[in-house]
């Protein structure tokens, strides 16, 4: 009787960990159907962010000259699931970084790429209320996240969850979304990822 005790003690205590082992695994493979990963960083599939919830279109990693320089993933309200990152209806870039970028670098990045891609009378038209989002922009680290989001209301700028910037209107949120998902684009095959094309 001890000798099949002592066989069952071990046996159960294997069933045990196994049966752990596999809450575990449905567990992370039911984590992992609900975010999407670039490069080592996760992008949720859908989430809800000031009242609207958001649906992913695609993701991609931006690489520049050799640089692996951040992933990004975009978002549109739910149900709308053909690409509009130029239209009015609600959207949402998340882009995680993977190098240092100083805040500077951002205004003059966004300036110059407005500039190349807005008729002067368009940049014009804008130009204050691009002045006034590029002062809000902060230096970034590694795994530092900016969220530029429209709701159909309001533009806002995110790094890391804290609010930067809330204002502007759709014509700027237009602007700012063509930097990275506009005809003229910082780089081609990231856009074409996060239009999931």
């Amino acid at each position: 009787m001890s000798l099949h005790v002592g066989f069952l003690k071990p046996c159960g205590y294997r069933v045990g960990v196994w049966l752990a082992g596999a809450l575990l695994l449905f567990g992370s493979s039911d984590l992992w159907a609900q975010t999407v990963s670039e490069k080592g960083e996760r992008f949720e599939r859908t989430l809800e962010e000031n009242g609207q919830r958001y649906a992913l279109i695609g993701s991609g990693v931006f690489t520049y000259m050799i640089w692996t320089a951040y992933a990004g993933a975009y978002y549109q309200a739910e149900g709308e699931t053909d690409p509009q990152p130029q239209s009015d209806i609600p959207r949402r870039l998340e882009l995680a970084y993977f190098h240092d970028i100083e805040a500077e670098e951002f205004a003059d990045a966004t300036t110059e790429t407005l500039q190349k891609n807005l008729t002067a009378y368009e940049y014009s038209q804008l130009e204050a209320d691009i002045n006034t989002f590029n002062q809000r922009y902060q230096d970034v680290e590694p795994q530092d996240r900016y969220v530029l989001s429209w709701d159909g209301d309001t533009l806002r700028l995110a790094l890391n969850g804290e609010m930067l910037f809330e204002g502007g209107n759709a014509e700027l949120a237009s602007a700012l979304f063509g930097i990275w998902l506009g005809e003229r684009p910082l780089g081609e095959d990231f856009r074409d990822a996060l239009l999931g094309r």
